[in-house]
């Protein structure tokens, strides 16, 4: 990831419009900000949240509330519990999550 051409600056996350992304079950909640070719992003998933597709998108997500579980298509499941990362290249696993009490991410893809 080349990072060049972004100033300084700071976000108030909560001054961020937030749009809506339905799942399988569930709804997603993100908040947003791009930077050239770097999306940021806090998402909310409410609880039952299921992601309704198989993800290829590389990213970097770190966990700051609740669980979330993450499945690969090749049967793999992980849980990050606040405080836990993972990260994944593009078109690399692909991937998708689920939470049953919801969850908030800290997302750079």
């Amino acid at each position: 990831m080349q990072m060049a051409d972004i100033p300084f600056g700071i976000t108030d996350w909560a001054s961020i419009e937030r749009t809506e992304h339905m799942g399988q079950t569930g709804v997603a909640y993100w908040r947003t900000r791009s930077f050239g070719g770097i999306c940021v992003r806090m998402v909310e998933y409410s609880p039952g949240y299921l992601a309704d597709h198989w993800c290829v998108k590389g990213h970097i997500l770190l966990c700051t509330e609740g669980e979330l579980h993450t499945e690969l298509k090749d049967g793999r499941k992980f849980v990050l519990k606040p405080g836990m990362s993972y990260q994944v290249a593009d078109n690399g696993e692909p991937h998708r999550s689920f939470t049953a009490v919801g969850a908030t991410l800290f997302i750079v893809d």
